[in-house]
């Protein structure tokens, strides 16, 4: 089994020679060890010539990466514009009920569904036209 730092090398590796591989990066990192921490971090910035805070403040700007895997499984909700207009505010309440504590609910601004909403993905699965009880019923089976 390759280390930490020899398996970011390999993904800085299967990048190079790209333009603006950091974010591509850094989803591969995440993907690989659930987190991007500051390990993580220090080692892409050698990797690509940067300093550190220039990989820190892409990572922290961006919500798709976290500093600590998530160990319970993350229902990600869409609540941008078109979604609250098709109502998912009114079946949040019902989602946190579902989730708990064993269920990470994470909103996001646009899942790409506008027309279908509410929606929500848990991994790469989506699911569209959803109400309180198919929302429910997502969160429970995630």
């Amino acid at each position: 089994m390759s280390s930490k730092s020899e398996k970011i090398g390999e993904i800085i590796a299967e990048h190079h020679g790209r333009e603006g591989p950091l974010l591509p990066i850094l989803h591969d990192v995440q993907e690989e060890f659930g987190c991007v921490d500051a390990e993580s971090e220090g080692l892409i910035a050698k990797g690509l010539n940067l300093s550190r805070a220039d990989v820190h403040g892409v990572v922290s700007f961006y919500h798709d990466f976290t500093a600590e895997p998530e160990q319970r499984p993350v229902v990600q909700i869409c609540r941008a514009e078109a979604c609250k207009a098709r109502g998912v505010e009114a079946i949040m309440e019902q989602a946190r009920a579902a989730a708990g504590d064993r269920v990470k609910l994470h909103t996001v601004y646009c899942l790409g569904l506008c027309s279908v909403g509410p929606n929500a993905r848990v991994g790469d699965t989506l699911h569209a036209r959803l109400d309180g009880p198919a929302l429910a019923k997502v969160i429970e089976n995630a």
